[in-house]
């Protein structure tokens, strides 16, 4: 094939890639890759084939592997799209081509693709939708992109031979040599570290990770993908061991990690240094016997507890990870962030957008590096811009300027439909950037969920035309018996998030009858938040689906500020997850707001049940869960437990706070009170003119101690009462005004036989 043969030669003159697409029936697209590829040059043992089935003599994954691809480059990789496009794998396989090589397309005939459905519809098609409710907009606006961008060639074929549509050539000039990066004159690091850099970016990264070698520093390199600053990290780790120092590298899986410890490995033999491994291939821990420093792996779960003590710790694409377990790294003396600002595989802005002020705050003495210069192609290269395009990995809300006056007055309630967001792509690119703001990891999927999910629904509030807030909202509910008994069996049913929690944790097999809106996300402009702008759009949403459901829900990683802020807006707690959301790190909260009789009914039975078990649940699998996200998730429980003590139950709490009882001899009727007294809608209840107050350190205490059952010591140091002596006189002043609270005449006097 001439074309492919001509693509692959201008790829290779301009150190930039180009992209094939052979549009087509499936076997005909698969045989003529073949000797595309042979055209091109390019060797089967440098292609890398994801689809559905094998076939090329080469390295093959089904799509939904793709990020096997992540980290390594490949001169050539084909997505086959016959079957199914997971926008995932098509960001993976991007990312994965190297400078000079080539994006093999594989699709059914472009007019034809947008109306197909296959196995990624499917998993937009929730219940009670079925796979013929989803749209193919997200293929169609693909297909025009295709056919507009540099560097992208389209062979339509079909009985009757093959047509070029496109022939994809940009006839660039030939590549300039690249320049030799500078090294610092006044380095600390070994000039071999200087030398083994490709661009005056990565100099200047390493020239930063110098700052390392001083406690109480952090470092962050932010880049695009493909500009070397996992590289960086690598040399300069070996640098550091160099002078003895032990660095702990972490990541969210160790191929993410690889590459820090691949170029650690070649500095050491560039300098004749003597290196131990743990492994001969893919190494874990590489030790310098002569100076004593090491660099080690560890994975997130295990590295924020600081193993074995480092001197610094990298940690490499901090965007995927959750800002607890960002927060909790910066105990290290001394620590750098490398992070993707525009992900192939997904953008995650956790970091920059929750993060950056916490460090800020921190005691470290901040360094901040930005790379843009990319070493894999040409920094012109047009497939990464078709693919920024294509998949929005570079949306952004409207600059501070356009919004910063906006209002909950000034801004305008919008109902967005899927052809607003296609008919305007600078509205899509805000709706879009805001919502990546709202999430930790923001992938190419959830772009086609956005345009093609039947289950969705956008809502914003702009400002001049501009976007200040938006809301993303399914449907949730309305499930046939047939669905309801599968999810009470143990089944999963996609998309409906709250009812499968109701019914397969809490056993209610009617929860996914009424029908209600969940929040998906909710994000609003970073200039103009707290302002009540979150607030009215979710009151203007409430207002416009109140007669069409039963419920709104939301579910989340459960922060303090964030339980607050739904209570704030009419949301109630009915469940506190048992596991940490793997996301944010935290635990989730499900929160309700009904809107009619049968959704109120749903909430009222699950906040029931949820004070009824709560103490259970926090003494055991929620033992290390934030006192504050207690306090704040009790505190927005809509119900109100009775304090039915038994008389033995209450002469042994009266006893407690003059030293006559012991809490430790049964644990349940203060569990009790203290579950009566946080539950309370404004955290005290008043009697005959008496407040229940209790500080906000002596909540945490009933936390800790009464509902969690934390050892006396480890509460004491927590909450910084200077003995544990001290505690236990805290929690006992506590009780007893909890008990004259409470307590009948009998059981007041019962106090004051001991106090």
């Amino acid at each position: 094939m001439d074309l492919a043969r001509s693509l692959r030669t201008e790829a290779r003159r301009a150190n930039e890639r180009r992209c094939l697409v052979l549009a087509g029936p499936a076997e005909q697209t698969r045989d003529r890759v073949r000797t595309a590829l042979d055209a091109a040059d390019v060797s089967l043992d440098e292609t890398t084939t994801l689809g559905s089935m094998p076939f090329l003599d080469c390295e093959h994954y089904e799509q939904s592997r793709a990020s096997e691809l992540l980290g390594r480059t490949r001169t050539a990789v084909v997505l086959d799209c016959h079957g199914e496009l997971r926008p995932n794998a098509l960001g993976t396989a991007v990312g994965a081509v190297d400078g000079g090589g080539l994006l093999v397309l594989l699709t059914p005939p472009l007019e034809e693709w947008p109306e197909i459905r296959d196995a990624f519809d499917e998993t937009l098609s929730v219940p009670p939708f079925a796979v013929g409710d989803a749209t193919g907009h997200f293929r169609r606006r693909l297909v025009e992109t295709l056919r507009a961008h540099r560097g992208i060639a389209v062979v339509s074929l079909s009985e009757d031979g093959e047509t070029v549509e496109r022939d994809g050539l940009t006839n660039p000039p030939p590549r300039r040599p690249p320049t030799e990066p500078t090294a610092p004159t006044d380095a600390t690091f070994p000039l071999a570290t200087y030398e083994a850099c490709l661009t005056d970016d990565q100099c200047a990264a390493v020239r930063a990770f110098e700052r390392l070698r001083d406690p109480d520093t952090a470092v962050v390199v932010e880049a695009d993908r493909g500009r070397g600053k996992s590289s960086a990290a690598g040399l300069s780790a070996a640098a550091l061991v160099l002078e003895g120092r032990d660095v702990l590298v972490t990541a969210p899986q160790y191929r993410s990690a690889a590459e820090v410890f691949a170029r650690a490995v070649e500095l050491f033999e560039t300098l004749g240094v003597t290196v131990e491994r743990d492994r001969p291939d893919a190494p874990q821990e590489l030790h310098v016997p002569e100076s004593g420093g090491r660099i080690r792996f560890s994975k997130p779960s295990a590295a924020v507890e600081l193993p074995g003590d480092p001197d610094v710790v990298i940690v490499d694409e901090a965007a995927a990870l959750p800002v607890r377990r960002l927060e909790a790294l910066l105990a290290a003396p001394a620590v750098a962030f490398t992070t993707t600002v525009h992900g192939y595989e997904g953008a995650g802005r956790g970091f920059s957008v929750r993060f950056r002020d916490r460090l800020d705050e921190s005691d470290h003495d901040v360094t901040d590096v930005t790379m843009t210069t990319p070493i894999r192609y040409a920094d012109a290269d047009p497939i990464e811009a078709w693919a920024f395009r294509a998949l929005l990995l570079d949306a952004r809300p409207p600059v501070e300027q356009l919004v910063t006056d906006a209002t909950p007055e000034t801004a305008d309630y919008r109902r967005i439909s899927t052809a607003d967001l296609l008919a305007d792509e600078h509205l899509l690119r805000e709706v879009f950037g805001l919502l990546v703001l709202a999430h930790y990891r923001t992938e190419p999927a959830d772009l086609a969920r956005l345009l093609d999910a039947p289950n969705l629904t956008v809502r914003a509030l702009t400002y001049e035309g501009h976007v200040v807030a938006v809301a993303l909202l399914a449907r949730e509910g309305d499930l046939p018996a047939d669905l309801r008994a599968t999810m009470y069996e143990g089944g999963r049913i996609r998309g409906n998030m709250v009812p499968d929690v109701l019914t397969t944790q809490l056993r209610d097999e009617s929860a996914g009858v009424p029908v209600g809106q969940r929040v998906l996300r909710i994000a609003t402009h970073a200039a103009v938040r707290s302002r009540g702008l979150g607030s009215k759009l979710l009151a203007a949403a409430r207002s416009e689906f109140g007669d069409e459901v039963d419920w709104l829900g939301v579910g989340y990683g459960a922060t303090p500020e964030l339980v607050r802020f739904w209570r704030q807006n009419g949301y109630a707690t009915v469940h506190l997850s048992t596991t940490r959301n793997d996301t944010s790190g935290e635990y989730s909260a499900i929160m309700l707001d009904p809107v009619s009789e049968e959704g109120k009914a749903l909430a009222d039975r699950h906040a029931e049940w949820f004070c009824d078990r709560i103490a259970a649940v926090l003494s055991d699998a929620l033992d290390d869960c934030d006192p504050d996200v207690v306090r704040a998730a009790l505190r927005a429980v809509d119900s109100t437990p009775p304090v039915a003590l038994s008389e033995l139950e209450w002469r042994l709490v009266a006893g407690v706070p003059g030293g006559a009882g012991i809490l430790d001899t049964d644990p349940a009727p203060f569990r009790t009170l203290a579950v009566r007294h946080l539950v309370a809608s404004d955290g005290a209840e008043t009697s005959g003119g008496d407040v229940v107050a209790l500080t906000d350190r002596e909540e945490r205490l009933l936390v800790r101690k009464v509902l969690q059952a934390s050892e006396w010591d480890a509460v004491a140091d927590e909450l910084d009462f200077v003995s544990r002596r001290q505690c236990m006189r805290a929690l006992g002043g506590a009780v007893e005004r909890l008990t004259r609270r409470y307590g009948d005449a009998w059981v007041q006097e019962e106090l004051d036989r001991h106090t």
